[in-house]
């Protein structure tokens, strides 16, 4: 079997008759018979039936019939593809993502996307995990970059990074001098945390009523920027992504730990409607945030001795 002779069931199922699907293809009406007989010979099974000037699709053509629809819908979405890659990108990009991934994500990614692709108009929408998502799901964002998991059967999740928690403290906090921080030296704790409802702050809370920890939480806000500001400022401690804190950390603005015998990561990934073929500028997004993979990796971990 061949793709000329899918194409040939295709023509004879479209046009009703072995002639007019001769000139369709512009091939004799003799071509046309020789070749369902070729491949009705290497099947053993029929696959039009003869009756009289008239012909019937049989079970078996029926289902080369729907193979040859997906056969060369296949090559056209290749051959688009390859077209594709050969110009550059224009028209308008938008993504959204949580305040750390606009903050130490996407300058870097969409810096090197804007080399490659100049003229594409990129647009960045920050968010909560829940207006991301609702932004994505009305179709006013092409692409999203959020913390998993997010509960919908529409959008399509693709996890990349797995971030590090830590505690932020400000240098001069009685933890700060402690060499292991454990969970009990928490309890009755000012904390600065992100909002309730994100799954970050809920990735906290599980922590805290695991090990029974009783925070004071005396500020809530979804921008780590505030949150490292406060905690500077010697109005609570937090509970942060290790990439938010790295430079306040080698400023010594900032203590960083983490929890003795408490490992504290939260996922990260793409989100996007759920299509059979994806656009080529969300493919393009996640093709060369998987050349820079390994340095945003090794951005979210923190070194060992914290």
């Amino acid at each position: 079997m061949d793709l000329r002779q899918l194409e040939i069931i295709r023509a004879i199922a479209d046009t009703g008759s072995f002639t007019a699907a001769g000139e369709k293809l512009h091939v004799s009406q003799s071509a046309i018979s020789r070749q369902v007989l070729l491949l009705e010979a290497e099947l053993g099974e029929a696959v039009f039936d003869r009756i009289g000037r008239r012909i019937r699709i049989t079970p078996t053509g029926e289902s080369l019939l729907q193979l040859s629809h997906r056969v060369f819908q296949d090559v056209q979405d290749t051959v688009s593809a390859i077209s594709d890659t050969r110009e550059s990108l224009r028209g308008t990009m938008r993504l959204v993502g949580g305040m750390t991934v606009c903050l130490y994500v996407f300058p870097s990614l969409l810096a090197e996307v804007r080399r490659t692709h100049p003229n594409l108009d990129l647009k960045i929408n920050v968010g909560s995990g829940e207006r991301s998502t609702a932004l994505l799901r009305s179709g006013a964002a092409d692409l999203g970059l959020v913390t998993l998991p997010v509960e919908t059967g529409d959008l399509q999740p693709v996890p990349v990074l797995e971030e590090e928690l830590l505690l932020i403290i400000y240098p001069a906090h009685p933890l700060a001098k402690k060499r292991e921080i454990r969970p009990p030296d928490l309890t009755r704790q000012p904390f600065i945390l992100f909002e309730t409802g994100s799954i970050t702050r809920r990735l906290v809370d599980e922590f805290f009523t695991r090990e029974r920890i009783e925070p004071e939480i005396v500020m809530e806000t979804e921008n780590v920027e505030i949150i490292k500001a406060m905690v500077r400022n010697g109005l609570g401690i937090s509970i942060i992504p290790w990439q938010a804190a790295t430079a306040d950390v080698r400023a010594k603005q900032l203590h960083c730990s983490r929890i003795a015998g408490h490992a504290l990561h939260r996922q990260t990934g793409w989100l996007y409607p759920k299509m059979r073929r994806l656009p080529r500028a969300v493919s393009e997004v996640m093709r060369v945030f998987e050349q820079m993979r390994p340095k945003f990796q090794a951005a979210v971990r923190a070194p060992r001795n914290y």
